[in-house]
């Protein structure tokens, strides 16, 4: 990284940089396109959301459907979108905490999901 005069080679520098935003730009579009479950009540409720966390389904078995007591049903729904969207989040942190880290721990870094 350091030529004669102890200075950074700048070129390596921005072509290393160039390289981490590719990288990081296919990771994002492949947590886009993939696809996670999360369950409540014993598969009762199934959420599907994306990688990146958008909602994309909703599977309600009809057992779980009782008119007296939608409050129940309802806290399913709750549980499972949570349950499919921390699945999200493990998939992130394991998709892009690779690159967190080549970018020095991704803390504070703006746009970044993590």
């Amino acid at each position: 990284m350091i030529s004669g005069g102890g200075q950074p080679n700048m070129q390596q520098l921005l072509q290393q940089a160039q390289k981490m935003q590719q990288d990081l730009a296919a990771a994002q579009e492949e947590l886009a396109r993939t696809q996670v479950e999360g369950q409540a009540g014993g598969g009762l409720v199934k959420a599907t959301v994306t990688g990146s966390g958008e909602l994309l389904a909703l599977a309600i078995d009809p057992k779980a459907v009782d008119p007296e007591d939608t409050e129940t049903l309802a806290d399913l729904i709750v549980a499972a979108v949570q349950a499919a969207n921390e699945n999200a989040q493990a998939l992130q942190e394991q998709k892009m905490g690779p690159l967190a880290q080549a970018l020095g721990g991704g803390s504070g870094i703006p746009g970044l999901p993590f």
